[in-house]
């Protein structure tokens, strides 16, 4: 196991700066998409997703090198620290708008998508005539109607 003796400064800060970089990539990233997402504009969305999910890789590999070792940050100066710390904290509102818009538009979505099965379950039940119980076509028992929706979001 690794120890503050074991890791020089120069590493500690190569880290630091590692994070730093990766936190002003992440932060980046999140403003397209956010940006994206108050546009509506999916396609955009789609194309940065590759891009986010390797980012967070690595910025969660950042996060759990610091969690794990807290004492490293000890090394900082106190005006290194404060940086950090703002801009994780920037980061972390970005995060929240970021998911605050995902949910927003995700919500939005299923609420066409049922809005469209409601309509087309209306119009199907509108116009469907099925047979009633005594074999012939009867237009009032048709309830029981199928309809099949590609629910792809």
């Amino acid at each position: 196991m690794e120890n503050i003796e074991q890791i020089s400064t120069e590493n500690i800060r190569q880290k630091v700066s590692d994070y730093q970089n990766i936190i002003k990539v992440f932060a980046d990233l999140l403003s397209a998409e956010n940006s994206a997402l108050r546009e509506f504009d999916m396609n955009k969305v789609g194309e940065l997703f590759e891009k986010k999910a390797h980012v967070v890789g690595v910025y969660r590999g950042l996060v759990a090198f610091f969690i794990k070792h807290k004492d490293y940050l000890d090394v900082l100066e106190r005006d290194e620290r404060t940086h950090l710390k703002e801009d994780t904290a920037q980061l972390d509102k970005l995060l929240q708008e970021n998911n605050q818009l995902l949910k927003t538009r995700m919500q939005t979505s299923q609420t066409v998508m049922d809005s469209i099965i409601s309509y087309a379950k209306a119009a199907n039940n509108a116009n469907a005539t099925s047979y009633g119980s005594q074999g012939k076509y009867s237009p009032q028992d048709n309830s029981k109607n199928a309809i099949a929706i590609n629910r792809t979001l």
